[in-house]
């Protein structure tokens, strides 16, 4: 793209803020129509979808691309009518425009009305998955935002024919298929250009590995939504009901290690670290999870012959994305607050105990996006907290703060009603 990047996102930006026009026209109905249109397409087009996925798959194993990366960058499908039920699923929700925020006449007879409406034209910048092609699409067609894509350019044939079907969808509706562009991933200029296209893309949001989101955030002229690397935290707490204890914390860390809400490290109360520790150990090793560990966990992990390494100071802020944890003994649940505050990322963490006291403790000196208690991490989750797929999840404090769905891609405007009045 070179030179001319600019010159692209600009034309990009304004064909798409042109044609959200006809999507703030466009009842909810109409909106929903297009979601269930974009659904149908995608199945019917399941083919020309793996075949443009391999192209993409068989260039990631030539480079050598990571294991867990290669996962992200899959389609199969299943994935595909995950996809498609993901637009259904966000299809349902109620509509979140033109929603009344607060309401209020003035002595003076004037009437105050604020309601929510689309930021405009979305950029989003993102990595391998193809999946968020659609995910944030959906969300943005739905709560009435065009859409500036940037994949990566290791998934670019998936994000090239994903946004071919859903412009083929809208073709077939009252909404131009403009609202979705693909911003070209052959240069990195492109995600520049669309960071300083102040004035005609109204909010960026990252989504990606930790140095992505950095990037984008240090980098943009234009308001960012921050989404956040995981390094998550499953806390196993002196009250701990040892019996869930165990799949809550397989389940956060195996289920699917390469996503944002996988745990990354294991923190034991001292009180139930020889009770639960050799079982706990044992069964992250036979899920072939590599362990690393501080010095008390090792003596505990020799003298049940499981193989583990020393935790480095760099291991307890790693997120892995991968079959991989750090485990600790803490002597009290503080301790185990204070090393969450000081090695996590504000995403989630879990604390396991049946002790209301200290789960609201726990909640209390927990910064971050989510708390989970008695669960799994993997539930920080758009989809399985019922917002259908999500755009994102924040673990900034401002505007939006957990999975983004389709509330959190709106902004507001005041109408202010008079009958007659000046100022004096």
């Amino acid at each position: 793209m070179g030179m001319d990047a600019t010159a692209v996102v600009a034309e990009l930006a304004d064909k798409a803020r042109l044609a959200a026009r006809t999507l703030i026209a466009a009842t909810n109905k109409d909106r929903t129509e297009v979601l269930n249109r974009i659904a149908e397409e995608l199945q019917s087009s399941e083919i020309e979808i793996l075949a443009a996925n391999s192209e993409d798959m068989a260039r990631a194993k030539e480079e050598a691309m990571a294991e867990s990366m290669q996962d992200r960058l899959l389609l199969t499908s299943s994935r595909i009518s995950d996809m498609a039920a993901g637009a259904i699923q966000v299809s349902k929700l109620e509509s979140p425009l033109g929603k009344t925020l607060r309401e209020n006449t003035l002595p003076n007879g004037l009437h105050l009305k604020q309601i929510s409406v689309p930021f405009g034209v979305v950029g989003m910048v993102y990595e391998a998955r193809p999946n968020v092609t659609v995910d944030a699409a959906i969300i943005l067609l739905m709560s009435g935002n065009a859409a500036l894509l940037r994949g990566s350019s290791s998934a670019a044939k998936s994000n090239e024919v994903l946004v071919k079907v859903m412009r083929r969808a809208l073709a077939k509706t009252d909404i131009s298929p403009d609202v979705i562009q693909l911003v070209p991933s052959d240069d990195r200029s492109s995600v520049t250009a669309l960071l300083h296209a102040r004035g005609k893309v109204d909010l960026v949001i990252p989504r990606g590995s930790a140095a992505l989101i950095r990037t984008v955030v240090d980098g943009s002229t234009v308001p960012t939504i921050e989404t956040g690397a995981g390094v998550c935290h499953v806390y196993i707490d002196v009250e701990a009901d040892l019996e869930k204890a165990l799949p809550i914390l397989l389940n956060s860390k195996t289920h699917r290690p390469s996503v944002c809400n996988a745990a990354e490290t294991l923190l034991v109360h001292e009180a139930v670290a020889a009770k639960f520790l050799p079982i706990a150990l044992a069964a992250l090793r036979d899920a072939k999870v590599k362990l690393n560990v501080d010095e008390e966990v090792a003596k505990i992990a020799g003298a049940n012959q499981i193989t583990v390494n020393l935790a480095s100071e760099a291991n307890w802020s790693t997120e892995y994305n991968s079959l991989e944890i750090n485990v600790a003994i803490v002597p009290n649940l503080l301790a185990a607050s204070d090393h969450i505050a000081k090695y996590g990322t504000k995403h989630t963490e879990a604390i396991v105990t049946q002790s209301q006291e200290n789960a609201a403790k726990f909640i209390a000196l927990s910064d971050c996006a989510a708390v989970m208690v008695n669960t799994s991490t993997r539930f920080t989750d758009g989809e399985q907290m019922g917002f259908g797929a999500e755009i994102g999840i924040s673990n900034q404090k401002l505007h939006a703060r957990g999975p983004m769905g389709l509330e959190q891609m709106t902004t507001t405007t005041w109408i202010v009603t008079g009958s007659g009045q000046i100022r004096a």
